[in-house]
């Protein structure tokens, strides 16, 4: 049987961003954070909202999931420069801009970015759709999502912030593109508005599950274990620097309960096909 994970792999290796030109180093650069694997975790997310209620789609929709693994890809790479948090390790490879150098991976963030949104804009799709796409994941890639966040988070490091203020970081640095994915999948498969604002809502909440279980690996895994640097959170506001260990640990367990109980209220298909994705993260942080 053909997993949705296998499709997305497959059309991935087969459309791997080229450079096309006489630079030495660029194109394997640009490829390389791309086929070190991951949990292809957003992709996943939009392609079983799709397979749930229009199966015949997901061959239209693959293009618009690699866009999404590229720009979250992107973001990555420029998170762990360092400028930002200065990591080594992504993917349980060296990150770009050590095994290259800053400029390189600057550059790769940039084009995978700008790539991505080419992807989605040339994909098999109406171009309604493809606008609605567009504007989703430029709004919560961008300014209002995933860029304020990670602002937010450099210059407020070695200082404290309330949990509300900690909670607006992650949703935005994190959550907003766990979310995006979810409702890019019922865009494409035409599903109703409020269907379409629910998925968006449990995406928010699966999205600071996310970064509340990253924080405490960060706090309890070596780099090794957890494939990307960890033990590297000591100046920045993390949920297990704000509520300690045991504190984050109840956090999870809570927010996991609520997701639960927000996936058992979808349709029996979408419940099903996220149910399978989701069942081995929900309580990673266990």
């Amino acid at each position: 049987m053909i997993t949705l994970q296998n499709q997305f792999e497959e059309y991935l290796l087969t459309h791997l961003p080229e450079s096309k030109t006489f630079h030495p180093i660029f194109e394997k650069a640009l490829q390389e954070m791309l086929t070190a694997g991951g949990k292809r975790f957003r992709p996943l997310l939009l392609l079983s909202v799709v397979d749930s209620t229009q199966k015949l789609l997901v061959k239209n929709a693959l293009p618009v999931a690699l866009g999404l693994e590229m720009l979250h890809t992107y973001s990555l790479i420029h998170d762990d420069l360092p400028a930002m948090d200065d990591a080594s390790l992504r993917r349980g490879y060296p990150t770009l801009h050590t095994t290259y150098d800053e400029v390189t991976a600057i550059l790769v963030g940039d084009a995978l970015n700008t790539h991505a949104f080419n992807l989605i804009a040339h994909a098999p799709l109406s171009a309604e759709v493809r606008i609605e796409l567009v504007k989703l994941l430029s709004n919560d890639g961008g300014i209002d999502g995933m860029i304020i966040g990670q602002a937010i988070d450099c210059y407020f490091e070695n200082q404290k912030l309330q949990l509300e203020q900690l909670e607006f970081l992650h949703l935005h640095k994190t959550a907003k593109l766990i979310a995006a994915s979810l409702k890019m999948g019922a865009i494409i498969a035409g599903l109703e508005a409020k269907v379409q604002d629910e998925l968006y809502s449990f995406g928010l909440d699966i999205g600071l599950l996310f970064q509340i279980q990253d924080d405490i690996i960060d706090e309890t895994q070596t780099s090794d274990e957890a494939g990307k640097t960890t033990n590297n959170d000591a100046a920045k506001n993390s949920f297990v620097n704000l509520l300690g260990l045991d504190g984050a640990l109840k956090s999870a367990n809570t927010l996991a309960l609520k997701c639960e109980e927000s996936l058992n209220g979808f349709d029996a298909s979408i419940q099903s096909n996220l149910r399978h994705l989701l069942e081995k993260y929900l309580y990673r942080h266990n």
